[in-house]
């Protein structure tokens, strides 16, 4: 099937997701903000769907003058500086 005639796809975490990237876009890159920007573009990767997230992540990097790769080592020095996201009652990290 080409991918013209597919239809896409509602992502399971679409509604959360897009508070997030709304929040990504109206604030500047903190080391959370970055950590969750790689996060969501490690997700909707290669997703049939959700292009309005997927065009205002590029909208974030593209306001955070960052491309794919400058974001991924940054955030590969946070995690490795520690870590970025606390885990309240051991709760399960959110990695699909």
């Amino acid at each position: 099937m080409s991918e013209s005639t597919q239809k896409d796809q509602t992502h399971p975490l679409w509604r959360s997701d897009r508070q997030i990237v709304d929040r990504l876009l109206a604030e500047s890159p903190t080391d959370l903000n970055l950590s969750e920007l790689a996060r969501l573009r490690i997700r909707y990767q290669g997703f049939p769907g959700a292009r309005d997230i997927q065009g205002d992540l590029d909208k974030a990097m593209q306001k955070w003058n960052l491309t794919e790769e400058e974001l991924f080592e940054q955030t590969r020095q946070i995690h490795a500086k520690g870590e970025v996201y606390s885990n309240p009652k051991g709760q399960q990290e959110d990695w699909s």
